[in-house]
């Protein structure tokens, strides 16, 4: 069955009304859907099974932070799309997208029970990180909503914290390696490559003429990558290709702004526009400033060795 994305209470009790279902679910941010939110997303679908519930998450657009405290906001590791299509992966039947505005914000923690959790969703089986907070002010906690379920009918799950290696998954963490430019260690801590995706646009064609030809990513993510060269994977029309990317200001030719250009192995194709995605595997070494273009077209040859030579040895 395909993923039921709903963004209002109506929409809900129109999709799931008449079915007399009651519905397992959690909820949060997912910011980067990483190992953490798959533990509990995984318990989410268990408990859906052995009970027959809807197996269900409900998320918010935008991040609440960037509503309260703007300032503060974090840049998503995740765009909307690549949140709904990894939470589709993990096989669940609903997500509600539940726009999250002052209105909202000002909605007390028993209320927010009340009016969505019970009346709208129907929960059975409510799973939450040990952190979880929720309604105004951040109110309420695990054990508020624990006394809740006690009243309202509804068990309360508490799934405690992945840990890799010691280290806590989190995606203050992820965003943290991101920016470092750490890819291996939070793809450890995602359980996959972190990912840019958005439009194919147009380069100045200096890169094809002068070193090797590549693809421009134009992106509105904000997780933003330490400049660099990586081995990644780059998805054009539906196909994985294996590639190098440079994140950087090519500051051999002068540049002024920070482009993301991808060198696909084995790709003929002649494309300026759609989507596209990179998936950063590996960090080879930080940008640099070469005399000229012979001498950049050399690091390039050898930076693609080394790409070839990951995939090869790469379990």
């Amino acid at each position: 069955m395909a993923l039921a994305i709903l963004h209002s209470p109506s929409e809900w009790v129109a999709r799931w009304g008449t079915s007399g279902k009651r519905t397992a679910i959690t909820i949060g941010n997912f910011d980067g859907v990483h190992l953490g939110h798959q533990r509990i997303l995984r318990t989410v679908l268990e408990r859906a099974e052995e009970k027959g519930l809807i197996a269900a998450a409900l998320t918010f657009d935008p991040h609440p932070v960037r509503v309260l405290r703007p300032a503060r906001a974090p840049s998503p590791l995740t765009t909307m799309e690549q949140k709904l299509t990894l939470l589709n992966e993990t096989g669940l039947d609903a997500v509600f997208v539940m726009r999250f505005d002052p209105n909202l914000a000002r909605v007390s923690a028993e209320d927010f029970v009340r009016r969505y959790l019970v009346e709208t969703i129907r929960a059975q089986v409510v799973l939450v990180g040990e952190n979880f907070r929720f309604g105004y002010k951040h109110a309420g906690d695990t054990r508020l909503l624990d006394e809740l379920g006690k009243q309202l009918g509804f068990a309360v799950e508490v799934v405690p914290p992945v840990a890799v290696d010691g280290v806590v998954v989190s995606s203050t963490l992820i965003r943290q390696m991101v920016r470092d430019g750490r890819v291996e260690e939070a793809r450890r801590l995602l359980g996959r490559p972190f990912a840019l995706a958005g439009e194919i646009a147009q380069g100045t064609g200096q890169g094809g003429k002068l070193v090797v030809p590549t693809l421009n990513l134009r992106t509105t993510q904000e997780a933003m990558l330490k400049t660099g060269v990586y081995v990644t994977e780059t998805v054009v029309e539906g196909k994985m290709y294996r590639s190098a990317t440079n994140v950087g200001m090519r500051p051999t030719f002068d540049g002024s702004h920070l482009t993301v250009e991808s060198h696909l192995f084995d790709f003929r194709q002649s494309v300026t526009s759609g989507p596209m995605e990179i998936r950063f595997w590996a960090r080879l070494r930080d940008e640099m400033k070469f005399t000229g273009p012979g001498t950049l077209r050399e690091q390039v040859r050898k930076d693609l060795e080394q790409a070839r030579r990951f995939f090869r040895e790469k379990p």
